[in-house]
């Protein structure tokens, strides 16, 4: 027998929300298909060489307003640790594995003195209540030479931190018109940056190469997330609340085309978007998504499991030494879990 449940959320109405088999049978998970109380839903056999049946999340730390951006970190010679911003607090965290917390940067994302004229609400708070409001920076990414790389967001740049500390804008304008809501940061093996933003009547991929800003991906309603294929002839990029993914071939200047849908999850109306992804050595895409929850894709665009989560999820890296561990940013808290597969990184 079925169970339907209503709520109300503030103002705005009643909601009505079906079992997760009611959820689109293409992006979400389907019963019995996972022992009670695992996070690891197994779609195709295909998915055990990827996780384990039995992985769980591991939570490493928790307490903060909304994290986004987390990027490990490993320099040759030296432990590893993940950075990632917290949207509420305007700063970039330093986490290691063993939960130890430390500051990275502060005023990461927007480094005005009025905080009350930029950033959006937090997601479930009405936008004139400015109790909550995200004003730091989103997406992290290290260039070829390990220097970190900042989505600003309400900074409305891309910028970069030399290795001194000093901070670089390398892109606040395109054809004179001031970005916004920079989101998410991808860095190609030649040194070419891609990033999520808006400009004007702009909102798509741009790219930044030579110390110039043009446009990479325009054809699409938003977008959010980015990666690369192993072998970076495929650029992924997602539609944020959208809820798909398209694959654009990469040429040889960098530029992108032929955008083509790679993942479909537009019916599945459970709480998420396509947020944050990576994609693993073998090609694998690993998605966030409504539930909430990751789903894992092949490189032929097929569904092969889903992993609950325990928050709605708005990015992930892979890291530890090996790269098989999956840090996943929540919205108050980083958990890991491990993988079978090892995830693409760099060290430097």
């Amino acid at each position: 027998m079925r169970k339907w449940i209503l709520f109300t959320a503030g103002v705005v109405g009643i909601f009505l929300i079906q079992p997760s088999a009611a959820q689109n049978p293409n992006s979400g998970p389907k019963p019995n298909q996972a022992a009670a109380g695992k996070p690891v839903v197994r779609l195709d056999p295909a998915l055990d060489e990827l996780i384990s049946a039995d992985a769980e999340f591991q939570k490493i730390k928790d307490g903060f307003g909304f994290t986004e951006g987390i990027t490990w970190v490993q320099k040759r010679g030296q432990s590893g640790y993940v950075l990632f911003s917290d949207m509420w607090t305007n700063q970039i965290y330093k986490l290691t594995p063993e939960g130890q917390l430390s500051l990275y940067l502060d005023h990461s994302g927007y480094t005005g003195f009025d905080i009350w004229r930029v950033g959006m609400a937090s997601p479930g708070q009405a936008p004139d209540e400015r109790k909550w409001y995200l004003i730091g920076s989103n997406g992290l990414a290290l260039d070829r030479e390990g220097r970190l790389l900042i989505a600003t967001n309400s900074g409305a740049s891309i910028d970069r931190i030399e290795k001194n500390g000093k901070r670089t804008i390398l892109a606040d304008r395109y054809d004179g018109n001031r970005m916004t809501g920079s989101n998410d940061i991808i860095v190609k093996k030649d040194g070419a940056i891609y990033a999520t933003a808006g400009a004007g009547d702009v909102r798509g991929v741009f790219m930044i190469k030579d110390g110039k800003v043009s446009v990479a991906v325009k054809d699409m309603p938003a977008v959010n997330g980015l990666a690369f294929s192993p072998d970076e002839k495929y650029l992924y990029v997602n539609a944020s609340v959208r809820n798909f993914v398209r694959r654009y071939e990469v040429q040889p200047d960098d530029t992108v085309t032929n955008g083509k849908m790679f993942f479909d999850m537009q019916d599945n109306k459970a709480p998420g978007i396509t947020d944050g992804m990576k994609v693993d050595t073998k090609g694998n895409v690993w998605e966030t998504a409504p539930g909430p929850a990751i789903v894992v894709i092949s490189p032929e665009g097929k569904h092969l499991g889903t992993i609950r989560l325990p928050e709605i999820c708005a990015n992930l890296s892979f890291g530890d030494t090996d790269s098989k561990a999956l840090y996943v940013a929540c919205r108050t808290t980083i958990y890991k879990i491990r993988v079978n597969t090892p995830g693409i990184r760099y060290s430097y």
